[in-house]
């Protein structure tokens, strides 16, 4: 029997808002949302789209962008109670995360540690500031993904698991459709949908819990 996994999304999902969108409205110039558009039509990849973002913000703002992720970054109600759920019935807990490591992981410190922390790098040692992708797509897929969230699922064996994926936009539906069931809201709820992938919508952690007790056969 397969054990069940979860793989989660951090942006708009752990968060309540797209933690990359709230840094470039902040910091960045008027520029960030030509790219971000081109990106939701699929004009250009996530990685390119990612990293043409952030190459708009000098280096320098380190600090400052970490200081106003943390302290703006509002989790989704019944994140720790779900982590305490699966901890209790010894599921796993993987965060793949199309944002960057040096304000995912802060926010993300009180919460941890987790079966794994999968996202993207960044290098300030040049002017502006550079992303880099130590988990970007092997060879199944060209989508240009940036952190390639099923190929980090097929990394970690994923056919030995009965895989749940939790996200919410564009940069999780490639994980989706590798699923076995999905708990889905916003854009990947509705493309779920459409291309007719098992899944339940979720508002808040406390909804995810509910659907894996389902699921694992838990008395309510």
């Amino acid at each position: 029997m397969k054990k069940f996994a979860v793989f989660c999304d951090f942006d708009g999902t752990i968060t309540e808002k797209d933690n990359i969108i709230s840094i470039m409205q902040k910091f960045a110039p008027p520029e960030w949302i030509k790219v971000k558009d081109q990106i939701l039509a699929q004009e250009i990849t996530i990685q390119e789209g990612v990293g043409k973002m952030f190459s708009l913000l000098p280096s320098g703002l380190k600090n400052e962008i970490v200081h106003f992720a943390v302290q703006n970054a509002s989790i989704r109600p019944g994140f720790q109670e779900f982590i305490i759920f699966l901890n209790e019935h010894d599921i796993p807990l993987f965060i793949v995360s199309g944002g960057i490591d040096f304000f995912v992981e802060p926010i993300l410190e009180k919460f941890g540690p987790f079966a794994g922390l999968y996202c993207n790098g960044a290098d300030f040692s040049v002017e502006n500031i550079q992303i880099l992708w130590p988990h970007s797509c092997d060879e199944y897929c060209s989508n240009g993904c940036g952190c390639c969230k099923p190929s980090v699922i097929r990394k970690l064996e994923g056919n030995r698991f009965y895989k749940i994926v939790i996200g919410d936009s564009i940069t999780d539906l490639e994980a989706a459709k590798q699923a076995d069931y999905v708990l889905a809201r916003d854009f990947l709820e509705d493309k779920c949908e459409e291309l007719g992938i098992p899944f339940d919508s979720f508002e808040t952690f406390f909804d995810c819990i509910e659907s894996i007790k389902l699921m694992i056969g838990v008395r309510v």
